[in-house]
């Protein structure tokens, strides 16, 4: 699966240059095109084995083969790109002599380059003739059947079980409960939702196992939903279950039944009655529109249960009345409690001895709460007495996950949510393991990684950071990120990997040479192309391979290398460089040698300077200097043509939120604007010569300008008219005294939806009420007389307002309005009368 991802990178770069480089010679060209052709090929198969999976050894070895051809292909391709723009430096004359000393040095690199694709066509040509030689002509079989045997046989074992598992969740049976007779004659549908081993089967379980179900409903059926279903075996499973339900014999023999018998006999049967009936672990939307027209709505109150890892799905719009419950991880002392009863059963009252307490509480939070992970580690360690052993387990969980029998199902349930992503969605999700245990990840990092890495497949009306948002919102409605915080119109801002799925992902990455992380458990780096370092005491002199690492990521300070010229040294086809908050002071010039660097991360380090040459890094995407000591933008910043974000803004540590100069920008590189590919410039300072140059950066769509005078009101608004796509806007005065003069804007940006305004107001500027999109509205150090929220009250879609120092006045009048208004912030309103004023 990783290797498809290679291959679909390595196709775009061999097209760039088919098409850019002019100059090749025609072996080269020939050669590149068919490759070009195979590469094609192996691509779309890999895609394939991705999906379904290889079984046998025999299968493996050919995968194998094929995913080998990847990064000697990839190394080729890198060096060659990163040999031929080696730039030339210095005048017109050192650079005519440095193209003729070369110009021989080139035609042998171009030689080299043919040759060795030639050698890779040849090695990709003997792999079928090599399969045909040993007689591997089985293909290719699903392995996620094994896991969807076993995840359904586990479903389906929670209408037999005892309910002594069940803790946490009192009020929720009650609630479906209420909801299955609420006296509502309508055909309706109840979805649970939830990630894989949440507990969703088991709460409907009990449920439909109760007295509730066989008093109000004449037949009831519960149908375990694959993947993969056949709407004709659904409908005889429905069958089965109902006639069982009423102790009623099947009159035919079903298996010779074609679709139009099937659906017939079952509205028949349930026209007249009153039914319930179970879809468990529904994967597809398309499966209502399936078996609806099989459920007789005939006003008598029937109901349908479903339960779904994808929120999506749960969601939809059926038709009918609906109700939606999610699932939740279990609170910790829960979940202790459920581990503590099956771990340590055989003990006095179930009891923990003191000895095992700390590492089996660990083992307990490395669950997140899921029944299911919860369950299986305790009866893997109920004959574990030795604290040695219980440390080992857990600092082998992943070894564990998919070695050990005991855990088979953990594995196989949670596996089959990661196999059923489209294959963008699983490239995305596997690399979220670069990331430490427990990491809060933004959403913007993310998104702008999986851009950098190239992930994101580009569609015409798109840009490629709405495609990876889409992306990521994708990966949460099918459970596979806990949203640890939303923004107030409930979109994902920070995320985080579950700790069992992120030992998973860790496990497979590792097997498919997808990232090596070094946390201080042994692991195998094999021939990964991203290297994770979240542990300390990392030596990167004696780290071997560093040339094949295509990005490194460093959540601890390296203590053993001696100089920041080591940390370099050899990473020298490096895409990403993510140094966020280590503890560095300086960035060795040789990194501007890293041609294909798409996005390098200073955030929160003590770097003060970039380096002069800046430019070389002709590749470079993401630059995000927040809150590093760098004050100033070198003047070559401005040739960096492929920038998308340019991040440099700095919060003053020593002023408090609500004070007036808590943000800092950077003063403006001259020529911004040759910068047109630039979508985020967040923030710079406002300077006289640099208003026509913003307003022809018609393309972006976040920016923050500081230091904005009042005689920059006519340029100031003449911009914003002119910058039609900006969906974040962040303005804020010289300082405190000076007034924002913003009237003079007649048009506002359509997609507007964050708003901040950092300075005094002498009204509140009448175009806000414009705003249709906006959702975030600031106005910070305002201090306006005349009342605010009549001029936002009526905004449709604003969900959160923020006002600091913003209204001199006492009373604000909350009188009708704000439909969609979840968070109001108040801050330093010394007037303000909230008896007198509030909500009245």
């Amino acid at each position: 699966m990783a290797s498809s991802i290679t291959m679909d990178l390595l196709l775009g770069k061999i097209i760039s240059i088919l098409e850019n480089e002019a100059s090749l010679i025609g072996g080269v060209h020939k050669e590149l095109d068919e490759l070009k052709c195979e590469l094609r090929s192996i691509k779309s198969f890999l895609e394939d084995v991705g999906r379904k999976g290889a079984v046998t050894c025999v299968e493996r070895a050919w995968v194998a083969d094929v995913t080998d051809i990847c990064h000697p292909i990839e190394d080729i391709i890198a060096e060659f790109m990163y040999r031929l723009n080696q730039p030339q430096r210095g005048g017109r004359l050192t650079r005519y002599l440095y193209q003729a000393f070369h110009f021989p040095k080139r035609c042998w690199m171009k030689h080299t380059l043919t040759q060795k694709i030639h050698d890779i066509n040849k090695r990709i040509k003997a792999i079928p003739e090599r399969r045909e030689r040993y007689v591997v002509d089985v293909p290719i079989r699903a392995a996620t059947q094994d896991d969807q045997r076993r995840a359904r046989d586990f479903s389906e074992s929670f209408r037999f079980a005892s309910d002594d598992h069940l803790v946490g969740i009192e009020e929720d049976p009650r609630l479906l409960e209420k909801w299955l007779i609420d006296g509502d004659r309508e055909r309706s549908v109840i979805s649970v939702s939830g990630m894989g081993g949440s507990g969703k089967s088991s709460l409907v379980a009990k449920v439909f196992k109760g007295q509730t179900v066989k008093r109000h409903f004449e037949c009831y059926a519960w149908i375990t939903v694959s993947q993969t279903y056949v709407i004709e075996d659904v409908f005889r499973s429905m069958i089965t279950e109902f006639y069982g339900s009423g102790k009623e014999k099947v009159p035919v023999d079903l298996s010779t039944m074609r679709y139009a018998d099937l659906l017939e006999m079952l509205v028949y049967y349930l026209q007249k009655k009153t039914y319930v009936v179970v879809l468990d672990d529904v994967w597809r939307n398309n499966l209502w529109n399936d078996v609806k027209v099989s459920l007789p709505d005939e006003g008598r109150g029937s109901r349908v249960m479903l339960t779904t890892r994808n929120e999506k799905i749960a969601s939809s719009s059926f038709g009918v009345k609906s109700h939606v419950h999610q699932v939740r991880p279990l609170k910790s002392g829960d979940a202790w409690d459920l581990f503590r009863k099956r771990a340590f059963s055989s003990y006095p009252n179930s009891s923990c001895p003191v000895e095992l307490q700390d590492i089996a509480m660990e083992l307990v939070k490395k669950c997140g709460g899921l029944p299911l992970a919860i369950l299986a580690l305790a009866g893997a360690m109920y004959t574990k007495t030795l604290r040695s052993d219980w440390i080992y387990f857990s600092s082998s969980l992943n070894q564990e996950l998919a070695n050990n029998e005991g855990l088979e199902v953990v594995e196989s349930v949670l596996f089959l949510s990661f196999r059923d992503l489209p294959f963008q969605l699983k490239r995305c999700f596997l690399y979220c393991c670069v990331f430490p245990e427990d990491y809060r990840i933004r959403r913007k990092r993310l998104i702008r990684l999986w851009i950098a890495e190239g992930f994101v497949e580009q569609l015409r009306g798109k840009t490629p950071e709405r495609l990876a948002d889409d992306c990521l919102l994708d990966l949460v409605q099918r459970s596979m990120f806990e949203v640890v915080m939303r923004s107030p119109t409930g979109r994902p801002k920070i995320l985080k990997m579950h700790d069992i799925m992120r030992e998973l992902a860790v496990s497979m990455s590792e097997k498919e040479n997808f990232c090596a992380v070094r946390d201080g458990r042994q692991a195998t780096e094999g021939a990964s192309r991203r290297l994770s370092i979240q542990t300390y005491g990392e030596d990167f002199k004696s780290l071997k391979g560093k040339s094949r690492f295509r990005s490194l990521f460093m959540f601890v300070a390296d203590t053993v290398s001696p100089s920041p010229r080591t940390n370099s040294s050899g990473f020298k086809l490096l895409r990403v460089l993510d140094l966020q908050a280590i503890d560095i002071e300086i960035l060795p010039d040789e990194i501007v040698d890293l041609f294909n660097l798409t996005y390098l991360n200073l955030r929160g380090t003590l770097v003060k300077k970039l380096p002069n040459s800046i430019e070389r890094l002709s590749n470079l995407q993401t630059l995000d200097l927040i809150d590093s000591g760098i004050s100033v933008l070198p003047r070559g910043i401005t040739k960096l043509r492929k920038l998308r974000h340019l991040l440099v803004y700095r919060y003053s540590a020593e002023v408090a939120c609500d004070e007036f100069h808590f943000v800092n920008g950077t003063p403006t590189p001259p020529k911004i604007s040759k910068l047109t590919n630039l979508q985020v410039l967040a923030s710079v300072e406002a300077e006289p010569n640099v208003w026509r140059q913003l307003k022809e950066m018609t393309q972006l769509t976040r920016i923050g300008i500081t230091k904005v005078r009042g005689d920059h009101a006519k340029d100031l608004c003449l911009m914003i008219q002119h910058l039609s796509l900006l969906h974040y806007l962040f303005v804020m005065a010289i300082d405190e005294e000076e007034y924002l003069k913003m009237d003079a804007l007649t048009s506002t940006p359509p997609c507007l939806q964050k708003l901040n305004l950092i300075g005094k107001l002498e009204n509140v500027p009448r175009w806000i009420n414009s705003l249709q999109s906006l959702t975030y509205l600031c106005l910070h150090w305002s201090k306006l007389i005349e009342d605010v929220i009549p001029h936002v009250q009526e905004l449709p879609n604003l969900a959160e307002l923020v006002l600091i120092n913003a209204y001199v006045g006492n009373m604000l009048c909350f009188s009708k309005g704000f439909n969609k208004l979840t968070r109001l912030y108040l801050r330093n309103l010394p007037n303000l009368s909230l008896s007198s004023s509030f909500f009245s």
